[in-house]
């Protein structure tokens, strides 16, 4: 039987292949407009964020692809978008920052993790640079380094 990987008790859902395809340079909070029903699923878990990314427009910053889908017990009298598009709600500065790193050639703007603060939803969202091929192989092989060296030092 495979162990699952605990993650904290405030944490949503998390982009991990995010990490795995780019460099992750520098991290922000931003916290997200949402309806009724999504905080509702999003008590009971039901958020993708595997494909979600950020764009800008007219000064603002929104998220799209994250997917959160809908209760069976949602409102007769609403229609859920589980794919809609969400305004986040970030600072002139941050914003100012973000879309300067967009213009710069390769860099992309992802989400990493989606979590409560404060009874309140909040996402992080990194700067990220793609990864090419051999920097992922670099990457999984420095990660199975670190981990025979714990196990040699756990032993010894």
């Amino acid at each position: 039987m495979a162990k699952k990987k605990k993650v904290p008790g405030n944490v949503i859902a998390q982009n991990k292949k995010a990490r795995h395809d780019y460099f992750i340079e520098d991290t922000l909070e931003a916290g997200l407009v949402l309806e009724g029903w999504e905080v509702k699923s999003l008590r009971d878990g039901k958020a993708n964020l595997t494909e979600g990314y950020i764009f800008l427009k007219d000064g603002e910053a929104w998220l799209l692809s994250c997917h959160i889908s809908p209760l069976q017990t949602a409102s007769t009298h609403i229609n859920p978008n589980p794919i809609r598009y969400r305004k986040l709600l970030l600072h002139n500065r941050e914003l100012g920052k973000i879309f300067g790193a967009q213009q710069k050639e390769g860099y992309t703007i992802v989400a990493l993790k989606l979590y409560w603060k404060n009874n309140k939803v909040k996402l992080e969202i990194g700067l990220a640079k793609g990864k090419k091929l051999h920097d992922k192989r670099a990457t999984q092989k420095e990660r199975e380094w670190n981990r025979t060296k714990q196990r040699v030092l756990k032993h010894s």
